[in-house]
Parts: structure tokens; C-alpha cells; sequence
């Protein structure tokens, strides 16, 4: 089937809104429409789904599209429905009336495109209804999504999958696409071989992400607090993985605790729970999920703007796999990962539990490569890549190891100090212990041991716990020195650690930067004016959203809702040249976002400034919850500035809760001295309310007041 390139293109405008197509996408939607056999590997947020749903449109007949989860056919049909696309799942969600409904629907021809799970589909009453499609409507093609679950080698397989061979049997004259976010050589092969692909072609897109910011934070006993510093000072929704339930409850309930809307989930929870709250996270009626990786396949929320590791992953297959949840809709998106060097150990723990010596040996070989990327100094996307056998030529300039580069310190005498504790204490104590001698620690086990007698007791004062330990790990990874693996952990030295004893060889290490200023790093704050429409957008997204109990990002993606904040339409044929929106998108929502474009342009033509960056960095820590006194800890400004902030937000009508920061007793009584004294210094009004009030609370009213008694 040929189609005009052109059309191509048409055809993705009429149907999905957008003008040009993703890389790589084009080329398998071509070959998809010659009905050949095909294996597509492309990253999460590369647009996998539109390859095969563009061809289902375009061809006669229907298209059975196999998933694993009732989550991901039912997010996949809500978007295909928004944009007026015939789509309909069959599960054991459905009563008998409902099934019977949409059997009828797809045997008239109402449906392009059926999802199914594979016990489904290969039911002998479901595979006689697909004869009975064949033979009257046609079937122009299955589409396997998550094709890696066939695979025995791949990291979610799953038994049901590799009974699908049975479609190629059956139905050997149709088309089969295969499609997964990664796959080894090794579970390529699998695949094809499996479902019987027959001159199957592959496409592989790069695993590279370039919206996605990576970075690695040491995790240190303040890091709780960091980590929910972030939160309330990154918007949008994040997704929060641990390394057991236990993390997730804990951590859930400390988030709960503070304010945070946050909701667990993992695989000791309920099936009913888990789904409220998977859902709930979806539809944006809470912000944060902290899961274990129980959590993530069914998952297509495209807005995730951040995903937080607060445990060491235990592969770096895992970590990609997770991580690439967030900016799935191809905006910039973060993803941070807590190191610490007790992960390391519980991972290590879990590993020993393996009975399969083999399987232990390259769950250690994974490990080693999970902390060769957390401890890496080069670019993260160098190290990410190369595990799928990719080249990348570095400096990508969205990880903290590009933007940021760690210095390089020569730390020879330190070395000579801590190899030196190693071989006095006779070679028989981990990292921690070592530490304590050379801090002077007054712990009993040293006094036991007899350690505070020794001359590298106390020598190392100059340098903090978490500084010792950087170097210990430097060390360990460089092989400078060695390590039991019986449990114990035990520190041996190694020829190299003689070396550096007998002063043969010099040690330089990455030293971690202080974290000053850094949560001031996170804003990349674009044009106020924008950024506030931006906010609105969203709050009529969500409303809209729950009138019709789908997730917000069926209706518009952010990227299309950032689209109309920059571009301001004024009219419905300017709305219909933004990406993103198709002809029945503009008939169901045209007319309500242009209604709030157009009051806000209108609201912004009063003499009113817009806020500097620095009075938006303060809004946005407020919206999160965050009192005076800590914005200003934060910014490391002073109170009194914050509050003059603050001051100059009321007044160019921002969003500032006056009563989270003024009791309703004190307004009035400033306001009862403002209406009698008119719009004066803050010095008259202070001598007439006495010592009880002070002069940024006098401020902050008087900017209210003003607002209020604007008259233009």
C-alpha cells in the first residue's frame, strides 16, 4: 500500500494534531503499510504506539493490538477517543452487556483498533470471533506491545506471551509489528523467534533521551529534607522509587506528614489500592507516587516531570527502564538518583539470596555497573548508552556531570592517612570503622579494640564523615583498594594500596561539590507572563478532566498547553495551528481554552508589570507551601526582602495567600489604620498600630489594600 508522503503527513494532523513526525517513526509507518513483519525497539516517549496506530488507521480493516495490562489498554483507548478515533479494549473489566456492545461495534465496522490481553486473544471463543472478523471486516494487522515480555531473557517476561506463535500459525498471511522500549541482542533474537516473525525487519532508535536531565546526589542523612525541598520547589508530578515496601510506606507517610500529596504503591498492597491509587496519580488528583518497581509498565502518564531514585536500582537496565518514565511527552524532565553506600550493601544482601551461583555472579557484574554510573565523573549519557552497546560522544549538557563537572583533587596524603588505619587495624574492619579511627570517634567498639592507642587515631579530624567516605569509595572503585565479598565487607590492602603507602603513585579523586545554591540551580524559569497562563491551562485541563473522568493529558499534553501560553490565540483558527490540535479536539475544547487565553490577555492589559524571575522563583516556593522564613533559607536572602517580594506580587495581582502569611485580625485592624491615614509610608501607620505589628506585615497589607482599591 503506497501512500504519498504528503498524505503521510496529513494524515498525522487530521488524526493526532501534530505536523511532523518523531524521529524514525515515518520510516516504520511506511513499512508497516506493506504489510511486513516487523520489530520496532524504541525508548520510552520515542512514540512506539503511534507506529502501529497510524497504519491501523490508514489500512482496511482492524488492528488487534496485544497488551499485558487493563491499565495501559484503557489510557491508550481514552487518548485514541479524545481525538474522535474508533478504539475499544476487551477485558474482564466489561459485564456481559458492555462486551456484547462493543462486539457489535467492531463487526459493523465502528473500530480500528481492539486491544486485547493474550489470554484473551488466544481463547478458542475469542479466536473464533477473530475468524469471524477476518472473514467479514479483515484484519489488517496485530501489533504485540511490550514484545520483550515473550522473552525468558528479558526483564519482564511473561509465560502467556509465548504462546502468540499460535497468531502466526493461524493467521499466517497478516502482519505482526513487535514492539518494546529495550532489548538485548540476546531478547531480540527471542522475539522473532517466539512469534514467529517471518523476514521480519528491525528498527532501532537510540536510547538516548535528550530531555531528560540526569543527575547523581550523595545520599546523606539530610537528604530526607533535600528530597522534599525538591518537591515543593519542582512542579508538575513525580514518581519516587524505593527498594522495598517498607521504604515506600515510610517514606509515603513522612511526605503525608509535610504536606505533600503522596500515595504508595507496590506489590503488598491490594489490587483495589493499588489501582485507586495508580489512578488517582494518572489524573493528576495527587502529585507524587513513591513506588517499588511494582510500579511502571502500565504506565503512560506522558507530564512526569521528575522521577526520583531514593535506592539504588539494582541494574542499570532497571534504572533506565524507570527513570524513562518521566518526559515521556518529550519535554524536560529530571531524573535524580540517591546514592549511598548502604544501598549497596542491602543490594548486595538480596544477591546472596539467590540460590544460582551464576545468577549471583551476574547480578554482581550488574551491580558493579549501577555503581560505576553512580560514581562516574564522565558524562552519565557515556556510561547509560554504552550498557545497550551504544557509542555516544559525551558532553550531552543535560546531566550534572556535563553542566557541573565535579573537580578533580589530588588526595594522595589523605590516602596515605586512611590506607595507613587500614593496615594498623590489621585489615579486618569495613569503611565505617576506619572512619571512626581516623575522626577520634569515642565509639566503645574502638576503646574494645584498643584502636584509640593507634598513631592514625584522630589524624583525619580535618575531613567530615561523608568526605572519608568519598574517598573510601574512590578507592574501592579505581581498585585502589579491595573488599571481602563473604557479607562482611572487610577492607584488604592490594598492591596498588602499597604503592600509594610507599609513595609511588599519587591519588586524585572527584570531589562532590557543596550542594550551596543548588536548589536555586532547578529553576530554568522562562517568561513569567507565559508561566502563569501556562498554570491556568492546566487548572482547566484538570477541571475539564474530571468533568469527563479521564487523565489531563488525554485532553491537551503540556507541551501543546505551553504552545498556547506562548503564542496567545485569539480566534479558533489560530488555535487550530497549535500542535497538538486536531479538528476534534478544536469542536470539543476550542472555544473554553480560547475563553481563557482571552481573559487572561485581557487582565494583563492593566498598568500592572509582570514579575522579575527572582519575584517568581519566590511565588512558585510559596504556591508550595513554604513559609517566609524558609523561602528565605532557601534563596539565602534576607527575610525582609522575601517579604518586599511578597509585597510586590499582591500588587501585580499574582496568586499570593495573604492569610498563610497574616492572621485575618491583624489585616483588619492594619486596614482599619490605612483607610483613615490613605496610601502613606509604612513609618505613620507603624506609630499609630504600636509594637504589636511590624513593618513587613504593614507592607504586605498595604500592598492588599492597594489591589483591592485599584481602580483602573
Amino acid at each position: 500500500m503506497m501512500i504519498p508522503q504528503e498524505s503521510l503527513e496529513q494524515a498525522l494532523k487530521q488524526f493526532f494534531g501534530y505536523d511532523t513526525f518523531r524521529p524514525g517513526q515515518k520510516d516504520i509507518i511506511e513499512k508497516a503499510l506493506t504489510n511486513q513483519d516487523l520489530l520496532v525497539i524504541m525508548p520510552t516517549g520515542g512514540g512506539k504506539s503511534l507506529c502501529f496506530q497510524l497504519p491501523a488507521l490508514l489500512k482496511k480493516g482492524l488492528t488487534i493490538v496485544v497488551s499485558p495490562l487493563i491499565a495501559l489498554m484503557q489510557d491508550q483507548v481514552d487518548s485514541l477517543l479524545d481525538n474522535g478515533i474508533g478504539a475499544t479494549f476487551l477485558n474482564s473489566t466489561l459485564n456481559w452487556d458492555e462486551l456484547k456492545s462493543r462486539e457489535l461495534a467492531i463487526l459493523n465496522g465502528k473500530i480500528k483498533l481492539l486491544y486485547v490481553a493474550p489470554e484473551r486473544l488466544l481463547s478458542e471463543k475469542f479466536l473464533f470471533f477473530l475468524d469471524r472478523l477476518k472473514n467479514s471486516i479483515g484484519i489488517s494487522g496485530f501489533a504485540i506491545d511490550e514484545a520483550h515480555c515473550v522473552s525468558e531473557w528479558g526483564h519482564d517476561f511473561r509465560p502467556e506471551y509465548r504462546k502468540m506463535i499460535l497468531l502466526r500459525y493461524r493467521y499466517s498471511d497478516i502482519p505482526i509489528m513487535a514492539l518494546t522500549a529495550t532489548a538485548t541482542e540476546r531478547v531480540k533474537e527471542d522475539i522473532v523467534k517466539q512469534l514467529g516473525l517471518q523476514n521480519a525487519e528491525t528498527y532501532l532508535s537510540s536510547f538516548n533521551r535528550p530531555n531528560l536531565y540526569y543527575e547523581v546526589r550523595p545520599k546523606e542523612r539530610q537528604s530526607y529534607n533535600e528530597l522534599l525541598t525538591y518537591i515543593r520547589t519542582n512542579k508538575g508530578a513525580g514518581i519516587i522509587y524505593c527498594l522495598s515496601r517498607k521504604n515506600v510506606d515510610e517514606l509515603t507517610f513522612r511526605l503525608q506528614q509535610d504536606n505533600i500529596s503522596a500515595l504508595p504503591y507496590h506489590a503488598g498492597l491490594n489490587d483495589e489500592v493499588r489501582s485507586t491509587n495508580q489512578n488517582r496519580f494518572i489524573r493528576d488528583d495527587v502529585r507524587i507516587i513513591v513506588a517499588t518497581i511494582a510500579f511502571g509498565m502500565g504506565i503512560n502518564k506522558p507530564d512526569v516531570r521528575f522521577v526520583i531514585h531514593y535506592n539504588l536500582p539494582r541494574t542499570l537496565e532497571n534504572y533506565y527502564q524507570e527513570s524513562g518514565r518521566a518526559g515521556r511527552d518529550g519535554e524536560p524532565a529530571k531524573c535524580i538518583l540517591f546514592f549511598t553506600f548502604s544501598d549497596i550493601k542491602r543490594v548486595e544482601y538480596l544477591i546472596d539470596q539467590q540460590s544460582d551461583e551464576t545468577q549471583q555472579k551476574i547480578s554482581r557484574q550488574q551491580l558493579r555497573k549501577m555503581i560505576d554510573y553512580s560514581e562516574g565523573t564522565e558524562c552519565r549519557r557515556i556510561i547509560q548508552l554504552s550498557y545497550f552497546g551504544e557509542k555516544f560522544k559525551g558532553n550531552c549538557q543535560n546531566c550534572d556531570n556535563c553542566l557541573q563537572p565535579k573537580p578533580v583533587e589530588d588526595w594522595t596524603i589523605e590516602s596515605q592517612k586512611f590506607l595507613s588505619c587500614v593496615a594498623r587495624t590489621k585489615e579486618r574492619f569495613g569503611i565505617t570503622h576506619i572512619i571512626d579511627v581516623l575522626r577520634g570517634s569515642s565509639k566503645k567498639k574502638i576503646m574494645q579494640y584498643g584502636h584509640h592507642l593507634l598513631s592514625t587515631y584522630g589524624i583525619g579530624k580535618d575531613r567530615t564523615v561523608e568526605e572519608w567516605r568519598m574517598l573510601g569509595r574512590s578507592l574501592l572503585h579505581q581498585g585502589l583498594i579491595s573488599e571481602t565479598t563473604d557479607g562482611y565487607s572487610v577492607l584488604k590492602l592490594n598492591k596498588k594500596s602499597w604503592e600509594i603507602l610507599k609513595k609511588e603513585r599519587d591519588v586524585k579523586i572527584a570531589v562532590t561539590l557543596s550542594k550551596k545554591d543548588q536548589l536555586l540551580k532547578e529553576y530554568n524559569l522562562k517568561n513569567a507572563e507565559g508561566e502563569i497562563l501556562f498554570e491556568r491551562l492546566k487548572g482547566l485541563r484538570k477541571y475539564i478532566a474530571d468533568l469527563h473522568s479521564i487523565a489531563p493529558y488525554v485532553i491537551f499534553p503540556d507541551s501543546t498547553l505551553r504552545l498556547m501560553a506562548q503564542m496567545k490565540p485569539q480566534s479558533l483558527t489560530q488555535f487550530a495551528n497549535i500542535s497538538g490540535i486536531t479538528e476534534y479536539k478544536l469542536k470539543q475544547y476550542g472555544e473554553q481554552f480560547l475563553s481563557e487565553i482571552r481573559s487572561f490577555c485581557q487582565e494583563q492589559t492593566l498598568p500592572i508589570k509582570l514579575p522579575s524571575d527572582s519575584e517568581m522563583i519566590t511565588l512558585s516556593l510559596h504556591q508550595q507551601g513554604l513559609n517566609v522564613n524558609k523561602i528565605a533559607e532557601v534563596r539565602g536572602l534576607a527575610i525582609s526582602t522575601i517579604y518586599t517580594h511578597l509585597s510586590n506580587l499582591i500588587e501585580m495581582r499574582q496568586p499570593v495567600e495573604i492569610s498563610h502569611l497574616i492572621s485575618v485580625e491583624k489585616r483588619q485592624e492594619i486596614v482599619k489604620v490605612i483607610d483613615v491615614k490613605g496610601d502613606v509610608s509604612l513609618t505613620p501607620i507603624k506609630e499609630e498600630l504600636g509594637d504589636n505589628y511590624n513593618y513587613n506585615e504593614i507592607r504586605l497589607v498595604r500592598s492588599w489594600w492597594r489591589k483591592s482599591n485599584r481602580t483602573c
